[in-house]
């Protein structure tokens, strides 16, 4: 005996209105290539132009939703950047990160002696983490962070202030190529367990439509732009 689920079922109504099979040959072809294709959606004009423009659309965007951003020549000057930044709002000198080969091997001693920096998933104590972002998207501010032990997930959500590097060379300027460039990184078919689109600090606006920050993930996010690798 075969029992069959709502969806089963709403699958089948829609068939049925269509005038369909699932065995339909030219259809399940149609769908094949269609999937291979990736076709892209509509492409906003704004997100079109040059590095420079993708560039200053990006911080425009990922201000208006209430992120920072500080800018970096060389990779090398992250720890000392992020020291900053940290005094500057009086956070404690202390941040997690992931087993990103790029945040690993970032002069942390040199740059930011006073800096204590430990690796692995986040900790419900942890006040600020460090991530190292797949892409940012100029036509929204937002950021492709991916998960896996390079960049734990629980980065994204537990402390309260959330700082994440991103190199200008994987600046983009849609969604349509964030997504070629991950399938590009992990391979046909292939997908991290989660792929996390920060866009501004966590916000909620449920009571009586106030704006409140920090509601569900980090209060602050703060975004490093690298112009060259190390």
């Amino acid at each position: 005996m075969t029992t069959s689920t709502p969806k089963d079922e709403f699958i089948a109504r829609l068939r049925r209105s269509l005038k369909v099979t699932g065995d339909d040959a030219t259809r399940k072809a149609a769908v094949t290539a269609r999937l291979a294709a990736h076709a892209p959606n509509l492409l906003p004009k704004r997100a079109q132009g040059d590095a420079a423009h993708r560039l200053k659309l990006f911080a425009e965007q990922a201000i208006a939703v209430q992120a920072s951003i500080d800018r970096v020549k060389t990779a090398a000057a992250i720890p000392a950047a992020i020291a900053d930044y940290l005094r500057r709002h009086n956070l404690p000198q202390t941040l997690r990160h992931g087993t990103d080969p790029l945040l690993k091997k970032l002069p942390w001693k040199k740059g930011a002696p006073s800096l204590a920096v430990s690796q692995g998933r986040a900790d419900p104590s942890d006040e600020v983490s460090l991530s190292h972002a797949l892409a940012g998207v100029a036509e929204t501010g937002t950021l492709i962070v991916c998960s896996g032990p390079d960049n734990p997930t629980t980065l994204n959500f537990l402390p309260e202030n959330h700082i994440v590097v991103l190199e200008a060379g994987n600046l983009v300027g849609t969604y349509e190529e964030a997504w070629t460039r991950l399938r590009a990184r992990f391979g046909a078919g292939q997908m991290p367990r989660t792929v996390n689109m920060i866009t501004g600090p966590s916000r909620t606006a449920d009571i009586e439509q106030t704006i409140e920050l920090g509601a569900h993930g980090p209060r602050r996010l703060h975004i490093v732009i690298v112009d060259k690798g190390q």
